[in-house]
């Protein structure tokens, strides 16, 4: 719970949405270059490279929307604000990656099998290659600073990664074909592109899901709350501890805390909540908590 964001200036400092829209559009003219490539080089590497920046133009495109969605402010029927649309973006961003992937298996497996007449032209091959790594390596860049509190932003710096390391693929079989004249290393480089992809998606679904499931973040020990609760001044107990996230880097917590009777009738229950806030905020990054202070003895009515 203490990955902080750096101070960033300059261009990696911009809003998440201006900085997203500048990778969508590095993304789209790279697919552009690559999809011109493929057909100009005949490379089933080129065509699903060309294909995978097609899907992360259209996760850019729901990432930017969500991102801006997310910004909106509070309302009576929404009042959590609209955080929660980064999360569902970041879903639709890892469906997008483990479907992308199947495909690239499936048509790299029957080149392998079914081998082409084509011949792909390496040194075209490898000109294109690089461009797109260029790119991609510009986009990180980019989105490194703000993929650390934004669940939205890391799904597409995630994708971008997948981006760097299959156009560094795509230039070592584009340079395998032009010295060896070996085509079956355009199929295998789309394979191993599929391969490199699952797992990073399949990290991000899960931490989609465990935010959707309202589980404790990741790094958060409740226990040790209820440590530093417990050691407040007119504290008896603690119970009831809620802590969740609206999406990465948005925790939220709730608890009832027994205090002493003093702390009721003293007026000394102001001072309380400001210290137990203080202390979520400044020891677990939790801006957003939520205290029912009870007297000893107090019962919950039972539910209806």
């Amino acid at each position: 719970m203490h990955d902080h964001a750096h101070d960033v200036s300059g261009v990696r400092g911009q809003a998440n949405h201006r900085l997203l829209a500048i990778s969508l559009s590095l993304t789209a003219v790279v697919m552009l270059v690559q999809i011109v490539g493929a057909v100009m080089t005949g490379s089933l590497a080129l065509l699903a490279d060309a294909a995978h920046m097609f899907a992360d133009a259209s996760a850019l495109v729901i990432a930017l929307i969500a991102s801006v969605v997310a910004a909106r402010p509070a309302n009576e029927r929404n009042t959590y604000g609209y955080q929660r649309a980064e999360v569902f973006g970041a879903l639709i961003n890892a469906v997008l990656l483990i479907v992308l992937c199947v495909w690239i298996a499936v048509e790299a497996v029957q080149r392998l099998l079914h081998p082409s007449d084509v011949e792909v032209a390496g040194g075209l091959m490898i000109v294109v290659a690089t461009v797109g790594l260029i790119a991609n390596a510009i986009s990180m860049w980019l989105l490194s600073a703000a993929q650390r509190t934004s669940i939205n932003v890391r799904g597409a710096y995630l994708e971008v990664l997948g981006d760097l390391i299959g156009s560094a693929v795509v230039v070592v079989a584009a340079i395998v074909i032009a010295v060896t004249g070996w085509m079956p290393a355009d199929a295998l480089a789309s394979l191993l592109i599929a391969v490199m992809i699952v797992p990073r998606a399949i990290t991000l679904l899960r931490e989609v899901f465990a935010v959707l499931g309202e589980r404790v973040p990741e790094g958060t020990d409740v226990a040790t709350i209820r440590e530093h609760i417990l050691a407040a001044d007119g504290v008896a107990d603690v119970h009831d501890i809620h802590v969740w996230q609206l999406t990465r880097g948005a925790p939220v917590f709730t608890a009832h805390v027994v205090v002493a009777p003093d702390v009721l009738t003293g007026g000394s229950s102001v001072r309380l909540l400001s210290q137990l806030q203080s202390c979520l905020a400044d020891h677990f990054d939790v801006e957003h908590s939520t205290f029912q202070f009870e007297p000893a003895g107090h019962r919950e009515p039972e539910a209806h």
